[in-house]
């Protein structure tokens, strides 16, 4: 798991086809004298990846086909910066929101313009995200925590502050650059638990309803 609180800006340094898969090489030298693992897990762009092969500030991960497909990675290329983020440790300080680092969907900016001293961004998405991105909800794009300001029919505006435009690979983005999008991971279990996937939710026709409700228990009164 990840905050959203992009640690440092990276570069990717290499890429390489492997039958339908990817490797990259990415210089992490942007997070410091830290140092990595073999296994270890990293945000890049929003993406969860497994560092290999790790040289120094330097390491490697696998793409594998889905998520090449399923993400903007497979168009990266030597010498594009990248948001990176190392997982969340246990009692860690959480001040962004809780982020899997699995893209939902890549979304597209449409626009991007000064407000202030800060950015408005408004980023096009699939319709079907819509039900998942609400006013004042979190949002992940390339692995940026961002608060949702504005909501429509296949898109959803942001506010970017000037430290999150300095010190994340954002302030390099324009109208047209495709993003790593990743909605607020408890939407995906309310919507989930709300059309009655499994279990006894099934027998109200895929929906939760007071009766079911009443038969687990919930809204019983003393008796």
């Amino acid at each position: 798991m990840f905050t959203g609180l992009v640690q440092g800006i990276g570069k990717i340094c290499a890429k390489e086809e492997r039958g339908g898969d990817l490797r990259f090489a990415v210089d992490a030298t942007g997070l410091g004298a830290i140092e990595f693992a073999n296994g270890e897990s990293i945000a890049v762009n929003g993406v969860c990846l497994t560092a290999t092969d790790v040289r120094g500030a330097v390491f490697s991960a696998d793409v594998s086909n889905e998520t090449r497909s399923k993400t903007t990675l497979g168009g990266m290329a030597p010498g594009d910066m990248v948001n990176l983020e190392r997982s969340l440790v246990l009692g860690q300080a959480l001040g962004g929101h809780l982020v899997a680092g699995h893209v939902d969907a890549i979304g597209e900016v449409r626009e991007i313009e000064d407000d202030g001293r800060s950015w408005r961004m408004q980023v096009a998405v699939p319709p079907e995200l819509d039900r998942l991105i609400a006013v004042k909800g979190s949002i992940c794009v390339d692995g940026v925590s961002l608060t949702v300001n504005e909501t429509g029919t296949g898109l959803f505006g942001v506010n970017i502050v000037p430290h999150t435009m300095q010190v994340t690979a954002l302030g390099s983005i324009s109208r047209g650059t495709r993003v790593n999008i990743e909605v607020d991971i408890i939407a995906r279990y309310l919507e989930r638990l709300l059309s009655g996937d499994a279990g006894e939710a099934n027998t109200e026709g895929g929906r939760i309803s007071a009766d079911l409700l009443e038969r687990l228990g919930f809204g019983k009164g003393q008796e």
